[in-house]
């Protein structure tokens, strides 16, 4: 069968989540955390069921942009608490409400194990570093998949905390990297499209392979 060539063939089929081992976390494993492979068997499941809430490459949500929130009510904090338990379980460090299928300006992060989750409710980029990254990550939504993608190093955003408070986030390294990374989610923007067209072509080759991998025989 050829290969395909558009944004739109690579995307036809929504894809089915692999095994946990072979499974990705969002941009890179929660530091602190444990190896995947080394993972209790209570702990594995948790982070399998985890990733069964998380819309897969090929989900038209995953296009999407998310509208912004106007009300900060019990449902909102209910949202951003199921956001972190799911983030959490699959020892990820980002998770965007759109890669749940909800259509909201909301994400949650959290790089260290140690550190409280920080939600980030409509957030806005408002300073961008000159200065630039090449970081390998990976995504939840596109399991078996890690390429190299560029960012500034230090960023500035401004957002609203789960009961409507201002907040100003001044972050750098991962941290920048990982608010840059759900911001993207928020606008339907995923890391394949910013790469090469060769490397996506690449990057779908992997994320097959480690789908079929995963399959039992």
């Amino acid at each position: 069968m050829p290969e395909p060539e558009s944004a739109e063939e690579l995307e036809e089929e929504p894809l089915s989540p692999p095994r946990s081992e072979d499974a990705d976390v969002e941009v890179e494993h929660e530091v602190g955390a444990p190896p995947v492979a080394e993972l209790d068997p209570e702990t594995r499941a948790r982070r399998d069921e985890a990733l069964r809430h998380v819309r897969k490459f090929g989900d038209p949500v995953l296009r999407a942009s998310a509208v912004e929130v106007d009300s900060f009510d019990e449902a909102l904090a209910a949202e951003i608490e199921r956001m972190g338990e799911l983030m959490h379980d699959a020892l990820g460090v980002g998770l965007a409400a759109t890669q749940l299928g909800v259509l909201h300006r909301v994400l949650v992060y959290r790089v260290l194990v140690e550190d409280p989750v920080t939600a980030l409710v409509n957030p806005v980029l408002e300073f961008s570093s000159e200065e630039l990254a090449i970081v390998e990550e990976g995504c939840l939504s596109i399991p078996g998949v890690h390429v190299e993608v560029e960012r500034p190093a230090q960023v500035r955003v401004r957002a609203h905390g789960a009961s409507g408070e201002e907040l100003q986030i001044e972050a750098e390294g991962l941290e920048a990297r990982v608010i840059q990374h759900e911001i993207d989610h928020l606008n339907g923007v995923l890391i394949i499209d910013r790469i090469s067209r060769e490397q996506r072509k690449e990057a779908m080759r992997a994320m097959r392979e480690a789908l079929q991998d995963a399959s039992p025989a």
